[in-house]
């Protein structure tokens, strides 16, 4: 595309790659414009650079030609406007290219220099400012939505029935106090407060056995009242009604305090028992629910991740700071949850510090039962399914793991098998190896390597399993 200024009533004619143009008379030519841009015949309108070779001649009897202008003095392209089209720019030749990218690195470098410089100055005047003096102005109108309040027949606000005043549950109100009973017109933030102050009420029995039973809960699998969420006619019955009560009222003694109460229990014959089966106690509690023996139970699946961590030395034990994810977002209309198939050591912390995703599913995770975080879980299912000891013989965090504590092993024990297997076991098992089972290992490790020995015991009931 060609834009000649000041130039009107010329004959073009195109002869190959020349191009003449044969003026009426004599015209003084202000400026030729070479464009590769359509409809943008000025630089000011950001036109693409022309980079093809060119050459500019005057004639004026059309016999004798001068060169006035050519594409050998051109300057570089400045690489910050427009770039010139593919087919144009194949045609720089090596030197041009280089001097190009010289050129445009000494002025990216420069400019960068002077921006740094500007900056640098511009921050120390913004610190030399003092800090100038906040008031916050306006009037704080209260959210409370005003009474009364009805309750609706049949869900119809067109409806109202019965008047709602502030107040507990009828069935859980034993005591005739202002706690209890609370007037319509209080503002929120004070029915608000006497709803907590009722619901740690030394006379309200049922806050101090809920969170009682939690604890007790986590530290055997089932609480004394197995229905953790449900202390009505539809829930469970305590096993030891009694012993709930005992741990209820220490735990109100104690302040709230559930550090004491975790002491407790911990220390406890009951929690230090063994959980060697017998026959004969089987037969009558076969689920240990009277605590005959120590009640075995799996780990659950953020333990069993975090315990294969530990033993294999890999455990970044940091606390706090931004969480991690097991799993790819993307999104294309729609969010999408790739489970990563490669965990890299970003991933390498407490389970706690995992940014679950309520539509994400981690194979490993859920596979041992990690409920659905869109949904409240008062207790985990249990389940026993072929597709976990796949999960756990053969996902790769499973055989990165084995090979950390393969590493582990030769760092801690040396190269004597025999002390490897013996530290294996402590870190697994918190227990020495027997005799036999020196031997089996050694055998193992003989013929498998040490990764395929840590493999096995990674998969091992006694280290997902708590006795």
């Amino acid at each position: 595309h060609h834009a000649i200024d000041g130039l009107a009533g010329a004959a073009f004619i195109s002869v190959g790659n020349h191009l003449t143009i044969e003026l009426a008379e004599l015209t003084p030519i202000n400026r030729v414009v070479f464009s590769s841009a359509r409809g943008k015949s000025t630089p000011e309108l950001g036109e693409f650079a022309f980079v093809a070779e060119y050459r500019i001649e005057t004639s004026v009897d059309g016999n004798d030609w001068k060169e006035v202008a050519s594409g050998r003095d051109r300057r570089p392209v400045d690489k910050k406007r427009d770039r010139p089209r593919k087919s144009n720019a194949e045609i720089l030749t090596p030197l041009e290219h280089r001097l190009l990218e010289q050129e445009s690195a000494d002025e990216e470098k420069a400019e960068r220099a002077r921006l740094a410089e500007e900056l640098a100055s511009v921050n120390q005047q913004i610190a030399a400012i003092p800090p100038l003096p906040s008031v916050w102005i306006g009037q704080r109108v209260e959210a409370d939505a005003k009474g009364p309040f009805h309750v609706f027949l049949g869900g119809s606000p067109q409806k109202p029935g019965k008047e709602a005043s502030p107040a507990s549950l009828a069935v859980l109100n034993h005591q005739q106090s202002a706690a209890y009973r609370l007037a319509a017109e209080l503002p929120e933030a004070e029915r608000r407060r006497a709803l907590a102050e009722w619901i740690v009420h030394p006379d309200n029995p049922l806050t101090p056995r809920v969170l009682a039973n939690r604890l007790w809960h986590y530290h055997f699998g089932t609480g004394i009242v197995d229905t953790p969420s449900d202390f009505g006619y539809m829930g469970g019955r305590p096993s030891h009604p009694e012993l709930l009560d005992f741990l209820a009222i220490r735990l109100q003694q104690n302040g709230w305090r559930i550090k004491d109460l975790h002491r407790q229990i911990m220390t406890s014959k009951a929690y230090r028992q063994s959980s060697e089966f017998h026959d004969e106690a089987a037969q009558i509690d076969g689920d240990a629910r009277l605590l005959w023996r120590f009640p075995p139970r799996r780990l659950s699946a953020e333990e069993v991740r975090d315990t294969m961590l530990q033993v294999s030395g890999r455990l970044n034990p940091t606390p706090g700071g931004p969480g991690f994810r097991l799993y790819h977002f993307m999104q294309d209309n729609v969010c999408t949850y790739v489970p990563l198939e490669k965990h890299g050591p970003e991933t390498y912390r407490r389970a706690v510090y995992h940014q679950n995703a309520r539509a994400s599913v981690v194979d490993l995770m859920t596979e041992f039962d990690q409920p659905d975080c869109t949904f409240v879980a008062s207790k985990r299912a249990e389940t026993t399914t072929p597709l976990q000891a796949l999960t756990m013989l053969n996902h790769s965090f499973t055989l990165d793991m084995a090979a950390a504590l393969a590493e582990r092993l030769l760092r801690e024990s040396g190269p004597n098998v025999g002390d490897q297997i013996q530290r294996a076991f402590q870190l697994c098992y918190t227990r020495a190896a027997s005799d036999d089972e020196i031997r089996e290992c050694e055998k193992l490790v003989q013929e498998h390597g040490l990764d395929a020995f840590c493999r096995v015991l990674l998969n091992t009931s006694e280290v997902i399993y708590v006795h």
